[in-house]
């Protein structure tokens, strides 16, 4: 063996931690002996004796096995703890499908959990001196009494926790000499591996991580070090003051803030709003939200919702008045702006907005401007919905060089190469989605725009694509008839018709094709063409389905302009115009779960004021934002559109007792829809006469007295009534209404859309926009990590009726979160529990349709399919255009594959799989976290 070898061998010789804390070498002998007493464990059935071939070969094949995953991960400096050996053994038996060896062997492991625990409970921390090494790297004894107050705030409200437990957890995993900063880091992952026993350790992680924001932000502004929370009711105002002190130096928050009466403000600050927080919440904020400077957070979470209420505020006459009242709004989580809203408000360059719309005209100079455009909104964290159909098509004549075109995909690799090099400021990813109307003839290329294979430089493998369908094409699919491709350059009108206009018009150039006056054609049967689309879509994910005539049928704004797409995450509907328009739209949430009152009803009181309060937020940000494009700042300012949505719907279902697969979920989604939507359009009408309508009103739906309820009736109208199945009904004061838009204006032109709130969800700790549970456990996985998540509302469900026990997370686990084959659940909490796959796509078509009759905008709408075949996307897309919805997102549907199942016992946290979501190969499309969903929220 030469030196290189030896070196090598023993740069993976590997060891292992012990329980005891001895350091001792890895033998794969011991995991062998272990695993051949599993099989033979007494409650095992069907296992042969202790000769059994089968036994010592199933012994050895899973200990090679892990043995070899270990080689895989070593390095020089791991040490495998003993609970990660074990975890391993029972993923390995799950995967050679010994589900009744596994299931005793974690039965097994939490009797002798308990067993050291009960033989631990009478240790004191006192009773071995533990030194701290400290950053400076001197030593001194470990603050027993601070580590006992810092467990027992943590654990402070909550019923189902148990400080004695973590404080004994954690002594075991500290050792004379840990560092400063370890002590907390064991804190927070024992009280982080015990999230699946009960989903308020999520809250008690949380809380402990606080304790090491305190330290890094007090520290750095000068204020404190080693504050409690009990502490931070004194020292929150000193903190807040120093922030904006210090920022303003820094030059990383405006100058403007300084203007404040700063003394008021820090008294509004309420430090019991940092309990609210899970685990993920406040991780996600802590990574991704906080300002800092060299890589030290300078935000606590009240300081940050401060400053993000404080910029909102900065116009305002009454502005202390005004932030105080935006900030009781955030932090209690009643409503959420968006992510560049927190990002940004109250910084140098509070750019604000969430998604700018942009239409591409068929030029070189243009194609390359609608570029450099993409490249400097992204910069800013926008999210980008771009209309590529007036580019023309592959063949197509070029006047100006006698030469053919290319076509529009060459251009569209060079939009999507700019949006993975333009990053959103190293915040995020940046994202961008590309529309084609179907009629182009460019779209078959398009629709594999995603695809893995052919040729690499006519693929698209970063950037969204969506079909931007006419109703005229869905009628052809219905009534199996031809469809027409045609060239842009030589139809440009199609590009803004809609309706029966557009209809008129593509007969005509049909005709002309037929007669020989058009050279550049194709005819296709559209059923074909739906096919191809809904077969792309389930391979790749892509192109999303996204309806053109009821965008613009519906839209307010039809007198001054067309509506050419929608925008990265599919629910916002604005004009656009390739000379001088780029839409832009603001964001922001209602959590509804906070809208619920204890006896499961709507609270409409609180609903309108949450309401009231948003609208103008969203209002001041046209004015406050930051502006990268000066059409962009041209469109807002004409227009003044901004989309306030929801988010939290499954929660407010369970909070009334309500299963989302049902006829009650979807009078749910209309009634408390109907109710978000009288209270915004009142809201905006309201600011109109405070502030002034916004310069296009006159001519727009609005004044003629046509809310978004109405405008279903001209929709039915223009597609045909055969084609269209909306409800119409209402339950509030529509016509007094009617009467005060007509009488006030609107400040807005449009005022409503649903956007994913990926993010903003995870920080409030509620369910994400609309969508149904993913899985009532799973590990969410994002930015800023893994996290264990469990269903509070299942937990609570199931204690109440002493079915929550160790065997019960482990049923959870192997069933991949679903309750549906635990016999011990009853019937009713099995419907009331149902995960997103386990809900009928049709259930959410409904409720979505009912919630679009009082959008003005739209909504993100992923649709989850359950062995999908192409019968099922078919039916589900057929029923969605039925139904009236103007869009629809990500496609989710079950991969073929089965998923691993483990434990998150003891500490290891990534164990859980996550039920996989995954279409095709292109896995990454329908991540559910995937960062591009997060571009608006």
């Amino acid at each position: 063996m030469n030196s290189e070898t030896e070196a090598k061998s023993k740069s993976c010789q590997m060891n292992v931690a012990k329980r005891d804390g001895r350091i001792v070498p890895y033998d794969k002998e011991r995991i062998r002996v272990a695993i051949t007493k599993a099989y033979l464990d007494p409650r095992v059935e069907g296992i042969a004796g202790v000769g059994s071939s089968r036994v010592k070969d199933k012994a050895r094949k899973i200990s090679d096995l892990i043995t070899n995953i270990f080689k895989s991960r070593a390095s020089s400096s791991e040490i495998i703890d003993i609970e990660q050996i074990q975890d391993q053994v029972e993923l390995a038996l799950m995967r050679e499908g010994e589900q009744q060896v596994a299931r005793y062997y974690v039965i097994y492991r939490e009797e002798r959990a308990q067993k050291r625990a009960n033989a631990k409970s009478h240790f004191s921390l006192s009773e071995k001196l533990i030194q701290v090494v400290g950053e400076n790297g001197k030593r001194y004894p470990l603050a027993i009494d601070r580590l006992k107050k810092i467990i027992s705030e943590a654990c402070g409200g909550l019923m189902n926790v148990d400080e004695n437990l973590i404080l004994t957890e954690a002594r075991r995993n500290l050792f004379d000499g840990v560092s400063e900063k370890d002590v907390s880091s064991v804190l927070i992952m024992t009280a982080r591996s015990q999230v699946e026993s009960d989903p308020e350790y999520s809250m008690v992680t949380a809380r402990l991580l606080l304790d090491q924001l305190r330290t890094e932000a007090l520290t750095a502004l000068g204020v404190a070090t080693n504050a409690t929370h009990s502490d931070m009711h004194r020292l929150y105002g000193n903190a807040f003051r120093a922030f904006i002190d210090v920022g303003v130096n820094l030059e990383l928050v405006d100058s403007r803030l300084t203007d404040y009466d700063l003394n008021y403000i820090a008294g509004a600050i309420d430090p019991d709003r940092d309990n609210q927080f899970t685990y993920l919440g406040l991780q996600t904020l802590y990574d991704r939200y906080f300002i800092h400077h060299k890589e030290i957070r300078l935000e606590l979470p009240q300081v940050f919702f401060m400053r993000v209420a404080m910029g909102l505020a900065v116009n305002e006459e009454n502005k202390n008045e005004r932030a105080v009242e935006f900030y009781n709004l955030l932090s209690s989580f009643d409503y959420m702006s968006s992510t560049p809203t927190l990002f940004n408000a109250g910084t140098l360059r509070p750019q604000l907005s969430s998604c700018y719309l942009t239409t591409v005209p068929d030029d070189l100079h243009g194609i390359y401007g609608a570029i450099r455009d993409n490249a400097m909104l992204s910069k800013w964290a926008g999210g980008l919905g771009n209309d590529w159909t007036p580019v023309r098509s592959l063949g197509s004549y070029i006047k100006g060089t006698n030469g053919k075109s290319q076509g529009v995909v060459p251009f569209l690799k060079v939009a999507n190469d700019t949006a993975v090099a333009v990053n959103q400021g190293g915040k995020r990813k940046g994202a961008v989605c590309a529309y084609l109307e179907t009629w182009h003839l460019d779209i078959e290329e398009f629709l594999e725009l995603r695809k893995n294979t052919g040729d690499d430089r006519r693929r698209t493998h970063d950037m969204n694509t969506a079909n931007w369908v006419p109703d005229l094409f869905m009628k052809r699919v219905f009534e199996d008839k031809e469809w027409t491709l045609f060239s842009p350059a030589d139809c440009p009108d199609l590009h803004d018709l809609f309706g029966t206009a557009f209809e008129e018009r593509y007969n005509h150039y049909e005709q002309l094709a037929a007669e020989g006056k058009l050279r550049l054609f194709k005819k296709i049967r559209a059923l074909d063409l739906w096919r191809k689309m809904l077969g792309m879509l389930f391979e790749t994910g892509h192109p999303w389905i996204t309806f053109k005539d009821s965008c613009n049928l519906r839209s307010p704004q039809q007198h001054t302009g067309v509506v050419h797409s929608s925008n990265l995450c599919t629910e916002i509907t604005l004009n656009t115009k390739a000379d001088d328009e780029i839409a832009v739209c603001n964001l922001g949430s209602v959590n509804l779960a906070q809208h619920i009152d204890e006896n499961g009803e709507l609270d409409r009181a609180k609903l309108a004021n949450t309401v009231k309060t948003a609208v103008r937020m969203l209002d001041n940000v046209i004015d406050i934002n930051y502006y990268a494009v000066e059409g962009a700042r041209q469109s807002n300012m004409r227009h003044r559109p901004v989309g306030m949505g929801l988010m939290g719907f499954q929660d407010a279902l369970y909070k009334a007792g309500i299963a989302y697969a049902s006829d009650e979920a979807v009078t749910f989604a209309d009634s408390t829809m109907e109710a978000i939507s009288f209270e915004a359009i009142s809201a905006s009408s309201d600011l109109a006469a405070e502030r002034g309508k916004y310069q296009t009103y006159e001519g727009s739906l609005w004044s003629k007295g046509v809310l978004p309820l109405d405008s279903i009736q001209i929709l039915a109208e223009q597609r045909g009534q055969q084609f269209i199945e909306q409800d119409t009904s209402s339950t509030l004061d529509w016509d007094g209404l009617r009467e005060k838009v007509k009488a006030q204006g609107m400040r807005n032109s449009n005022v409503m859309a649903i956007a994913p709130t990926a993010t903003i969800a995870n920080i409030t700790g509620v369910s994400q926009s609309i969508e149904p549970t993913y899985q009532n456990l799973y590990v969410k996985s994002n930015l800023s990590g893994e996290f264990t998540v469990v269903n509070p509302y299942l937990v609570h469900d199931l204690k109440d009726r002493g079915l929550w026990d160790q065997v019960m997370v482990n049923d959870l686990k192997y069933y991949e979160g679903s309750v549906q084959k635990i016999d011990r659940v009853p019937e009713d909490l099995k419907a009331k529990y149902r995960t997103a796959f386990e809900v009928e796509p049709r259930w959410i078509v409904d409720a979505a349709s009912r919630r679009q009759k009082w959008i003005d905008q739209a909504q993100s709408l992923n649709l989850y399919i359950a062995g999908a075949d192409g019968k099922k996307l078919d039916l589900t897309y057929r029923m969605a255009w039925f139904r009236g919805l103007k869009t629809t997102y990500y496609l989710r549907a079950l991969a073929a594959t089965t998923t691993e199942k483990s434990t998150v016992n003891n500490g290891t946290l990534n164990a859980v799989s996550a039920y996989s979501n995954r279409l095709a190969p292109d896995s990454k499309v329908c991540a559910l976290d995937a960062s591009d969903c997060e571009a608006c929220q």
